[in-house]
């Protein structure tokens, strides 16, 4: 009885893989994938089973056309995925970042280590060659604001002593990029020296269209120049 019981169960179970067989093999012949064939007969079959299945099936050219695009379109989810899950974890390491140094702009109140912050910024970035003024150019609007403003914070400034220079591509609207300039920076039009191409732009079609040349800041101070050469030089002698 139990014998009986057992080759029954046997036979079943035969049955049923037969017909789960030749249900994903026609799926298979219609360009599926090995996810839509799993998910349309309802059964978690390993890929090792349905790749012993498929060996000997030839696609027509409208199944593997098919079946082609289905692979390209699940390859691209995965990658958007994948990209979505990076671009999570990166937020993520930014904030923890951001969120440890979150209080550094209330010390910049304080103007001695304000006038450090410009002494650093301008000791990596302005001119040391022209002693009888502040000379400073940089493509960064942050870069730009940022000297700006600790320049404007740290001193009596006379406004009428900037000058500003736009250093740019052949193929770039000058007047659009010297009113970008001259909105950040809060300097005058008047005060604008004539812009400066770079030849070597010449018939060389701009790839970023987002990039707004060089803006160029001269501020004519001797005695500023000098404190903030000083201030770098104590600072490193002091180490």
């Amino acid at each position: 009885m139990h014998i009986e019981m057992l080759y029954g169960t046997i036979i079943t179970m035969y049955s049923q893989y037969r017909k789960l067989k030749i249900k994903a093999v026609a799926l298979r012949r219609k360009g599926r994938t090995y996810g839509e064939i799993r998910k349309i007969v309802g059964s978690p079959i390993q890929k090792s089973t349905l790749s012993y299945w498929f060996k000997n099936i030839i696609l027509s050219e409208k199944s593997q056309k098919k079946l082609n695009q289905a692979i390209d379109k699940n390859i691209k989810k995965a990658q958007d995925k994948a990209l979505a899950t990076n671009k999570k974890k990166r937020e993520d390491y930014v904030q923890t970042v951001r969120d440890r140094v979150v209080y550094f702009p209330k010390m910049l109140k304080d103007k001695n280590i304000a006038k450090i912050a410009l002494a650093m910024l301008y000791l990596g970035e302005g001119s040391k060659t022209r002693k009888g003024s502040l000379t400073l150019g940089n493509s960064s609007p942050m870069v730009i604001r940022l000297f700006l403003h600790l320049l404007r914070f740290c001193y009596s400034i006379d406004e009428s002593k900037f000058r500003c220079t736009v250093q740019c591509r052949a193929d770039q609207n000058i007047d659009k990029l010297e009113k970008f300039w001259s909105s950040l920076t809060k300097i005058s039009f008047s005060q604008f020296y004539k812009a400066q191409i770079d030849p070597r732009t010449i018939g060389k079609p701009s790839k970023n269209l987002d990039y707004k040349g060089v803006c160029r800041i001269d501020y004519f101070s001797g005695d500023i120049f000098m404190e903030l050469i000083q201030i770098a030089e104590v600072i490193f002698e002091g180490l």
